[in-house]
């Protein structure tokens, strides 16, 4: 299915007919596309590039859709990858591991740092880690393939 162009963001780079390949919810996703554009959000003077995936209820586009700046994109990869390198090594490690627990990790960024941390306001949280940690298991083909696709990416960008 193609995206519609017409509207406030503005595609430059498409993936259309994304919900062939939306992980799990593949063929059978509202997530039809994904975008590369100029941000709806942009004003006279002041363009930003963001990223869309452009959801379809069957009878029209969706208001919830998404569109996210490019640095927000790739620090949500960062979180993943940093998540799934904790949750592999759950079992060698515990919280005595990790001084600051619940934070996990500190990324630094833009002279601060993200930090990386167990939502212990989450009154379930011992359930909802198990819950968290076997669907990353089961899902770990879908996951493995795109990381090995972004760190070749990434790879071939430093030359």
């Amino acid at each position: 299915m193609k995206i519609p162009s017409e509207l406030k963001h503005k595609p430059v780079i498409v993936s259309d007919d994304y919900d062939r390949i939306d992980g799990r919810q593949a063929p059978h996703s509202d997530a039809k596309g994904l975008s590369l554009g100029l941000a709806q959000w942009n004003e006279r003077g002041k363009v930003d590039i963001s990223a869309k995936v452009w959801r379809h209820t069957g009878g029209k586009w969706s208001r919830q859709s998404e569109e996210l700046p490019l640095h927000r994109v790739l620090d949500l990869a960062i979180l993943i990858v940093r998540t799934r390198k904790v949750f592999l090594e759950r079992y060698h490690k515990n919280e005595k591991d990790y001084p600051n627990y619940p934070t996990l990790d500190r990324i630094g960024l833009q002279g601060d740092a993200m930090n990386v941390a167990v939502c212990v306001d989450n009154a379930f949280i011992a359930d909802d880690l198990d819950l968290f940690e076997a669907t990353l298991a089961k899902d770990d083909e879908i996951l493995s393939e795109r990381m090995r696709v972004l760190q070749a990416a990434l790879e071939d960008l430093r030359g």
